[in-house]
């Protein structure tokens, strides 16, 4: 009995409200971000997508008024491995809205074979994922800080279990390997979130902050990744539609339950697939020190300060 209650409350995306009058920065113009944009525009929401590929922003405003012809989107360049691109896109931002009421750090690059670095020197991975999206937020703190709880969601993946800060060589200069560096990203990611949220409840800055994982989902990240091989052409048409992946980051953006702090994924075996849930991080994601070191090495790189 108890479990078929629980199912019942189980959140999907018919539990979407109005998001009327909202002020939505969704990053990544193609798979999870794309639909993300496209359920909230859809909800009344006003969207900016925003990515490096002017073509593919294009198309995907074009794709979601086709669904939603009066849907409040558009797009704008951001390249989250360039930091004068995303100070470009903030004054933008800061020109058109008083406020930000969810800003969904989504895009991100996956397992890149060799070694790459982003405009400003940094391993393209942690840039891409990690460096780019902290410096996006503390840009767009000030229309964070004036909408009435906005909400940060910061999408990790499963690959943080695996993860590891390594201090000692956070860019993996001499020691670089694809998968390392994607599980540092990611779990640079979720601490980030975990983060944020401590230090905006304490400086009172009104955010909250949760962090997502997908699951496994089919998406062009997996085909721009470390390419397609035996195994992942097996798996590839298992896994989730980018529409079913980006569930938990519609739960977070929107649910009046979603709490700050918090970490949501699918429900399903090994949480790659299903309906989103509260889960819980790995532990290393709860370490303290850890954290506020990273946070205190990140603004020094990126140059930038959220107080």
């Amino acid at each position: 009995m108890n479990e078929k209650r629980n199912e019942k409350k189980r959140w999907t995306e018919k539990d979407i409200g109005s998001q009327r009058d909202k002020n939505v920065v969704v990053t990544g113009t193609g798979g999870l971000g794309y639909e993300a944009a496209m359920s909230l525009a859809g909800a009344g929401a006003r969207v900016i997508l925003a990515g490096r590929n002017a073509e593919k922003g294009a198309k995907a405003v074009h794709g979601i008024k086709i669904k939603y012809p009066n849907a409040k989107i558009e797009y704008q360049r951001l390249d989250l491995a360039d930091l004068s691109s995303i100070e470009d896109f903030s004054k933008i931002l800061l020109s058109k809205w008083d406020r930000l009421d969810v800003l969904i750090n989504n895009a991100g690059v996956m397992a890149t074979p060799e070694r790459l670095v982003t405009k400003d020197n940094f391993e393209l991975q942690l840039g891409t994922n990690y460096l780019g999206p902290s410096a996006l937020t503390a840009r767009l703190l000030p229309l964070l800080r004036t909408a009435r709880q906005a909400r940060v969601v910061t999408v990790s993946s499963m690959a943080h279990h695996s993860g590891k800060i390594h201090f000692e060589d956070l860019q993996l200069e001499p020691s670089y390997t694809p998968d390392v560096a994607y599980a540092q990203s990611k779990l640079a990611c979720l601490m980030f979130a975990l983060e944020l949220h401590k230090r905006s409840a304490s400086a009172g800055w009104g955010i909250r902050s949760m962090a997502v994982h997908p699951g496994g989902v089919a998406t062009d990240l997996m085909d721009n990744g470390p390419g397609k091989t035996f195994f992942t052409r097996l798996i590839y048409h298992t896994l989730q539609t980018p529409s079913e992946g980006t569930r938990a980051s519609l739960l977070a953006a929107t649910s009046p339950d979603a709490k700050s702090g918090s970490f949501y994924g699918p429900t399903g075996l090994l949480e790659i697939w299903g309906e989103p849930k509260l889960t819980k991080p790995a532990a290393q994601a709860f370490d303290a020190q850890a954290s506020a070191t990273l946070w205190d090495m990140s603004c020094d790189l990126v140059k930038l300060n959220f107080a």
